[in-house]
């Protein structure tokens, strides 16, 4: 799976079963788990595994598991999702290994910090990076010439400017669980 190949240029962060119930009625056909406990999972996979859609796990804000190489091996086993998400060097790895996308997050708290994640980034080798927050555009350029990964935006894109600013900076796409913006960047001509 490629997140650039779906077109959609938002995924849909879901932190509730409300939150899954809105997304199901979209076009979308991609979207990210989080916040979500557990034992939802199951109901949930279910779900969307009838529906064809392909839901993305952020590994460390399952609720209920331990966000270590385990718990990827568990989630990729028992829940198949299309990829993981997660801070974690051993869930990437782990990911890697059972053939879903491996989704490394980065927190660009300060250079120092965004130094520490390039390092991260060569050893791990993701799919995609995840850098939050992801309404710094040039940093978001920075991140895709640097390491040559395809970048995600995420946290504290408010705006439909947001958006915009950091999909012209390069990002493959952004990572909301502002509802609004689902609606602002919902995929068209696709039937719901």
């Amino acid at each position: 799976m490629s997140i650039e190949s779906s077109g959609q240029k938002v995924l849909p962060a879901v932190r509730s079963l409300k939150d899954f119930d809105k997304f199901m009625k979209t076009a979308y056909d991609s979207f990210v788990v989080m916040d979500i406990h557990v034992v939802q999972l199951k109901g949930i996979q279910k779900i969307v595994k009838n529906s064809g859609k392909k839901m993305l796990l952020h590994a460390d804000l399952i609720h209920g598991l331990k966000n270590d190489e385990y718990a990827a091996e568990f989630l990729c086993q028992d829940f198949r999702p299309a990829g993981l998400i997660s801070t974690k060097s051993k869930v990437i790895l782990k990911a890697r290994q059972k053939g879903v996308l491996a989704i490394q997050r980065v927190f660009l708290l300060d250079s120092n910090a965004l130094e520490k994640s390039y390092g991260l980034i060569g050893t791990t080798q993701p799919d995609y990076i995840e850098v939050l927050p992801g309404c710094i555009p040039h940093i978001i350029k920075e991140v895709r010439e640097r390491t040559g990964k395809p970048v995600l935006a995420g946290g504290l894109i408010r705006s439909v400017d947001d958006v915009h600013n950091a999909l012209d900076a390069g990002a493959a796409a952004i990572t909301t669980s502002n509802t609004e913006l689902w609606e602002q960047f919902e995929p068209q001509g696709k039937i719901k």
